[in-house]
């Protein structure tokens, strides 16, 4: 079921090519033009990836770059997603349906929809390209999944220029697997040792896992092309030589499809339509033909228009004392300009505090400059410092102390180069017992937004989807104690489509999750959350939430939380535990009794345990430049024990992309299709989109397989979500 609530022996490559004494090495600017003609970029295969168009090069595409593509056949049809995650590595992950076969033979487990296949490639760069050298790049294809395409391969890349004729990525390529099954070569790892010389069949487990045994096995086959830019920029045409020679495609094998090439060279055109925007055309095998589009970014240099307030500058407005200040024309102004909104404000003789919560900025520097210039013109002159704490569900987490003096300095430009960090400084975040001179503080939040969920590669449809209307409220009946709800409301579905509320997959683990359907797909309107939590923070250092209720749309319990995380240290640690129980989804409160309440086709978890000892860490090796690693080790909630590691990497505009694996102690038998659990998600801040500034940001997690093993509980709060400020990392400032 596939549901979500997004020694090798040394091969020489080399290219000594020359076109008439025309074509010239170009590396950076070795041998430009004075002049230059249209620049080659790095496109992407019909699979997904850059490459030719089925073979794959050693080229990799600048850090960050984002593609989406699409491609169609007369027996496949594919969806791709590919990152350049690091300079060094490429990820690709791809939807494949297969036009001829069917997902199954059963007609009341997925009807007529055709065969869906998931597939992650992975390309590392060995050598970069240089004056004389190639750019060499080992792969794999298909890496975790049924191995439909599975093969790795290893290629090099090099690009020549000419002044007129425009550029020229010549590649040469060394395939396993899917792309070398021509066999045009022996494999040279045969020499290593036998066991490379054969190509075991099938896949491992129930699909899903790595193959390590298979890799760089079997026939292999060489193979190769050119990429050539034009010098009419928006057209660049392809040749390419195929390692493949179709015989043990899935259509073939399992179809008796007829796919045998006619010649082994395929032919190509991409037309550059916009920027971002390719459209593909192919001739391949020689007798199919092919078309496809792309849309491509950068996650590094995203960035939208920003419109925004001007900051006021420095007058002679300031009241005599400070009974004379307007605190809540002050909050107003801190609010538009800033980006702060205070709770509230203390003062002394010669001091200031706003207790706040900043809704604008990411930069920090920018949200106190713009707070300085605004204070500094509605309180006393003898006031000295001003201080901003900020607070994240009523734990103050990050306070600043601006001097008064050095920031009119700053703003009279009184030295040279002055700016916003030669007058702050952190302090501890403490509120003075004293009687506030202004409070504001909002005790009931509400609202709504739309929430789309959504599956990809099901048995009833390749397409699934749900939109709703969530609306969320809270009310603090205290300072750190809030009662929180959220509540669900189906606009739009085609949920009809589902046949089955539980997977016959053998299994008997507990359905903590094979359950959702049962949960979405015959309620309009449903209860999400409803909880009451208490927030705390203990000397400098450590967090705690403590929480109980309906705790997320399947689980109702009571758990605790707390995290040790220092100011501008790369790593933290945290602990969570939880009684749970698991949800009647026929019953907007009810939970169940026993765990056969559901019938006797489905083990449900009435009452259990779960939580986890958690590390969160942030590199700081250059190799590793803007990651984060977090292991979460303990019990889920099929009370199977094990791991969880999620690694995610931070791009210059802000964008996070991520992905997850747990893997714990259930067998890959019990556990399924899949054989682990596997997802990604994206976390887009707002700003690159808006034209406003603003630091909200929303995060998409996808899940291609849902199974009970390794789930963790879905908890409304998350303190290090909450801390951030702390050590920065969702709040990190844009870098462009």
């Amino acid at each position: 079921m596939s549901f979500k609530y997004l020694s090798v022996t040394p091969v020489v490559l080399g290219c000594g090519v020359f076109l008439s004494g025309a074509l010239q090495a170009q590396e950076g600017d070795y041998f430009s033009p004075p002049f230059q003609g249209a620049q080659l970029k790095p496109s992407q295969t019909d699979l997904g990836g850059v490459g030719l168009i089925q073979m794959p090069t050693g080229r990799m595409a600048e850090e960050g770059a984002f593609s989406f593509g699409y491609s169609d056949n007369s027996e496949y049809t594919f969806y791709t997603v590919s990152l350049q995650l690091m300079p060094w590595l490429e990820t690709t992950f791809r939807y494949t349906e297969v036009n001829d076969l069917l997902y199954s033979n059963s007609k009341t487990f997925s009807g007529d929809t055709e065969l869906a296949d998931k597939g992650i490639d992975a390309k590392l760069r060995l050598i970069e390209e240089a004056q004389w050298l190639p750019e060499v790049s080992v792969g794999l294809r298909d890496l975790g999944g049924t191995g439909l395409f599975d093969g790795e391969y290893l290629a090099a890349t090099k690009r020549f220029s000419t002044d007129n004729y425009g550029q020229f990525d010549v590649t040469l390529g060394l395939g396993w697997g899917y792309l070398g099954t021509r066999g045009n070569i022996s494999n040279p790892l045969c020499n290593v040792s036998d066991r490379f010389c054969d190509r075991v069949s099938g896949f491992a487990d129930n699909g899903g896992s790595i193959d390590y045994d298979r890799w760089f096995t079997g026939p292999a086959s060489l193979y190769g092309g050119v990429e050539y830019q034009t010098p009419y920029e928006p057209l660049r045409l392809k040749l390419e030589y195929d390692g493949n020679d179709y015989s043990q495609d899935r259509p073939v094998t399992s179809g008796k499809v007829d796919m045998t090439p006619d010649m082994p060279w395929n032919f190509g055109a991409i037309y550059e339509v916009s920027d971002g925007f390719d459209l593909r055309l192919s001739y391949e095998r020689g007798n199919t033909v092919a078309l496809g589009m792309n849309l491509s970014t950068n996650f590094n240099t995203m960035k939208g228009p920003m419109m925004d307030e001007k900051a006021p500058v420095m007058a002679d407005t300031q009241p005599d004392n400070m009974d004379g200040v307007d605190w809540s024309s002050l909050d107003d102004e801190l609010n538009d300009i800033a980006g702060y909104k205070s709770f509230s404000a203390y003062h002394t003789s010669d001091s200031v505090t706003f207790v706040t919560e900043q809704n604008k900025y990411r930069d920090r520097d920018v949200a106190l400059e713009r707070a300085a210039a605004v204070i500094v013109n509605r309180v006393p002159d003898d006031v000295r410092t001003y201080t901003i704490i900020e607070e994240s569900n009523g734990i103050p987490v990050k306070a600043t102390e601006i001097s008064a003096q050095d920031y009119r300095d700053v703003a009279n430009v009184t030295y040279f180069n002055p700016s916003i960090q030669d007058v702050i400084k952190d302090v501890s975040p403490v509120v003075a017992d004293i009687e506030p001179a202004y409070e504001d503080f909002e005790r009931f939040d509400y609202g709504f937004e739309p929430h789309l969920s959504q599956s990809f590669g099901g048995a009833e449809g390749f397409y699934l989807y749900s939109l709703s209307a969530v609306g969320s409220g809270s009310y603090w009946l205290a300072r750190n104690l809030e009662l929180s709800s959220s509540i669900a409301i189906n606009l739009l579905d085609n949920y009809d489509k589902l046949n089955f509320s539980v997977p016959s997959d053998g299994t008997n683990n507990y359905r903590v999750r094979t359950l959702i359907r049962a949960y979405v797909r015959d309620n309009d309107a449903s209860l999400n959350n409803l909880q009451l939590t208490w927030f705390d923070r203990y000397g400098q250092n450590w967090y705690q939430q403590v929480y109980g209720g309906y705790l997320e749309s399947m689980f109702a319990g009571v758990g605790t939380e707390v995290l040790y995380r220092q100011p501008s240290s790369n790593w933290a640690i945290g602990a969570d535990f939880n009684a749970v129980a698991q949800r009647d989804p026929n019953s907007t409160f009810g939970i169940f009794s026993d765990d056969n309440a559901y019938g006797s086709n489905a083990k449900v978890l009435s009452r259990g345990l779960t939580g986890h000892f958690s590390i969160y860490y942030q590199p700081e090796w250059s190799l590793l430049e803007g990651t984060m690693v977090r292991l979460d080790t303990g019990k889920f909630l099929a009370q199977d024990v094990g791991t969880r590691f999620d690694f995610s990497k931070q791009f210059d505009s802000g964008m996070i992309v991520g992905a997850y694996a747990s893997i714990t102690d259930m067998s890959a038998e019990d556990f399924g299709e899949g054989s682990f659990t596997k997802g990604f998600y994206i976390s887009i801040p707002f700003d690159t989109l808006s034209l406003k500034p603003t630091n909200s940001r929303r995060s998409f997690a996808w899940q291609p397989i849902t199974r009970d093993g390794g789930q963790m509980l879905n908890k409304r709060n998350s303190l290090y979500n909450i801390t951030d400020m702390v050590s920065p990392w969702y709040q990190r400032p844009n870098q462009n």
